[in-house]
């Protein structure tokens, strides 16, 4: 899963580089953004994101709890 995610952090910084630094025009944005939103709610990618914060907010409850412990 990690890798996933990684995937898409990586994916989003370069579609944010490369739309910000190059002069693609507005055709080729719209062609970039259209294949970034079909990226997005692909149910796949939905389905990872959906794990993603699951797995973050289980690891914030458990550190919560380790702290909780080590402060008491």
């Amino acid at each position: 899963m990690g890798k996933k995610i990684l995937l898409i952090i990586v994916g989003l910084i370069a579609f944010g580089a490369y739309t910000l630094g190059a002069k693609a025009g507005r055709t080729r944005y719209r062609e970039i953004k259209h294949a970034a939103e079909e990226f997005w709610n692909d149910p796949r990618v939905e389905k990872a994101r959906k794990k993603a914060v699951k797995n973050a907010k289980k690891a914030t409850a458990k550190a919560q709890k380790e702290v909780q412990k080590k402060l008491h």
